[in-house]
């Protein structure tokens, strides 16, 4: 047996312990007078919240790197062609606690002229990158705690209902920018990057 587990760990690849949905997402910077990131309103006709401003990306498709899942995803959601961006380089990536996994990219993207998918995208805006470098977002703290079902095996656990569970605590940013809102994981990658070349 224990030659066993010696050759299944000796050159064991790590992962993440649990079922996670892995995301990619772009920050796409644009080529302009005034650098902006590129933003989208979310068709209004999709099942998964529609409506809310995010940044160009998706799941990621079995057997493709989170960098592939980004290009492909802003392509698709653009109408761009992959030589109209130019991939600078990725993010620090972000574990949820919805089991998500979202990995964050920055790319330059040539083309200003945007005909984006209207099938996935209500409408695209652009956020002039000075104006994140110039206005804090509101900060809301959440508290994540845990919820357990009916027949959850209280009697197990020493101390049962009274017993001492794990509370976490996450940020919740908001900027508003004339008509829009960016907030959820959106807002907190573009914090992120905005304290990164800061």
């Amino acid at each position: 047996m224990i030659s066993n587990i010696e050759s299944i760990f000796k050159n064991r690849e790590v992962d993440l312990i649990g079922d996670y949905n892995k995301y990619a997402v772009m920050i796409c910077i644009t080529e302009e007078e005034e650098p902006s990131i590129v933003f989208e309103v979310r068709a209004l006709t999709l099942t998964s919240q529609p409506g809310d401003v995010s940044l160009p990306g998706g799941k990621m498709e079995s057997g493709e790197s989170p960098m592939e899942a980004a290009v492909r995803e802003t392509m698709e959601e653009l109408n761009i062609n992959e030589e109209e961006i130019k991939i600078i380089g990725a993010m620090d990536y972000f574990v949820s606690p919805y089991n998500q996994i979202i990995y964050p990219f920055v790319g330059i993207l040539k083309k200003c002229d945007i005909e984006w998918s209207k099938d996935e995208v209500h409408k695209i805006f652009k956020v002039p990158i000075d104006f994140f470098l110039n206005n804090e977002p509101d900060k809301y703290d959440i508290n994540t705690v845990p919820e357990f079902p009916d027949n959850f095996p209280y009697h197990l656990i020493i101390g049962g209902k009274n017993y001492k569970f794990s509370k976490g605590k996450r940020e919740q940013y908001f900027y508003q920018y004339n008509e829009y809102v960016i907030w959820g994981f959106t807002a907190l990658i573009v914090k992120s990057f905005i304290d990164i070349i800061r």
